[in-house]
C-alpha cells in the first residue's frame, strides 16, 4: 500500500483529482488531494499574501500533520512548483516525485521563467479584484486552454475552476537542500502534445531511466484519461 498526494495545477483544485483518487482508493492505496490556499473551497481566503511560498507550505503542513512518510508525491502543472519547494522542505517525508505534465523547476526559478510563452499569455486576459492580480479566469470556455473538449467535462470544470493570483507565477523557488531533493526518484507523465516545448536532455534521460509515460491528451490528464494517469502511478508505486 502506498500514499499518494496528489497537487494540482493554476486555476484548479483538489477536485480536479476525483477519478484518478478514486481508481487508487479502489486499488488500496492511501490518496490525498490537498487544495492550495485562495482555491476552489479555499477561494474565500484572503488572495493578497498568497503566492508559490504559501502552497508550498501547505502542502508541506499536511505531510507534517497528517503525519505522512513514504509519500508518492505528485503535482500537475503549476503544481510542479510546489512539489519541487515541498520535497526540499520535507525531504524526509517524500518516497519519490511525480510531474504530471508539470513545471520542472530549478532553485531560483519562478513558473514564468519555466513557461513563459505560456504563461504569459494569459495575463492579458485576467483582471484585478482588491488590489490582487488574478488570472486563469473561469470563463466558458477555459477548459479549452487545459486541453479538455469533452462537452460534459467542459462543463463540470467550468463551475469548479477559480481564478489564479499571478503572485504565485512570478514568486521565484527557494531550495535549501537540493543535494537531498534532487537524490529523490523523479518520475515524469506528460502528454505527447507538450513534449516539443520540454528540456530535450530532461526527456531523454527520464526515457532511458524508463521514468517516463507518455499520454496522447490534453493537459489535464487527470480528466481526460484517469485510467491512463492511474496506470502510470501504479507503475511507479510498484517500483
Amino acid at each position: 500500500m502506498a500514499t499518494f498526494v496528489l497537487v494540482h495545477g493554476g486555476g484548479h483544485g483538489g477536485w480536479c483529482y476525483q477519478r484518478v483518487a478514486r481508481l487508487l482508493s479502489h486499488a488500496g492505496h492511501n490518496v490525498y488531494a490537498p487544495t492550495l490556499s485562495g482555491l476552489a473551497e479555499r477561494s474565500h481566503l484572503p488572495l493578497g499574501d498568497i503566492g508559490l511560498n504559501t502552497h508550498v507550505q501547505d502542502v508541506a503542513s499536511l505531510l507534517h500533520y497528517e503525519d505522512l512518510h513514504d509519500v508518492i508525491l505528485v503535482g500537475h502543472s503549476y503544481g510542479g512548483m510546489v512539489i519541487t519547494g515541498t520535497a526540499d522542505r520535507a525531504t524526509d517525508r517524500i518516497r519519490s516525485l511525480v510531474y504530471l505534465d508539470a513545471a520542472n523547476p530549478a532553485n531560483g526559478q519562478s513558473l514564468v521563467d519555466v513557461a513563459g510563452p505560456i504563461i504569459e499569455a494569459t495575463r492579458p486576459l485576467g483582471t484585478v479584484l482588491d488590489g490582487v492580480e488574478l488570472v486563469l479566469l473561469p470563463t466558458k470556455d477555459a477548459p479549452l486552454f487545459y486541453g479538455v473538449t469533452d462537452p460534459a467535462d467542459m462543463e463540470w470544470m467550468q463551475t469548479r475552476l477559480t481564478a489564479h493570483p499571478w503572485r504565485c507565477f512570478e514568486e521565484k523557488l527557494d531550495l535549501h537542500n537540493e543535494e537531498a531533493l534532487w537524490a529523490l526518484p523523479q518520475y515524469h507523465i506528460i502528454c505527447t502534445s507538450t513534449l516539443a516545448t520540454r528540456d530535450p536532455g530532461l526527456i531523454q534521460q527520464a526515457r532511458a531511466a524508463g521514468c517516463l509515460w507518455d499520454i496522447d491528451t490534453g493537459h489535464d490528464l487527470m480528466i481526460t484519461e484517469p485510467q491512463a494517469v492511474t496506470d502510470a502511478l501504479l507503475e511507479i508505486a510498484a517500483t
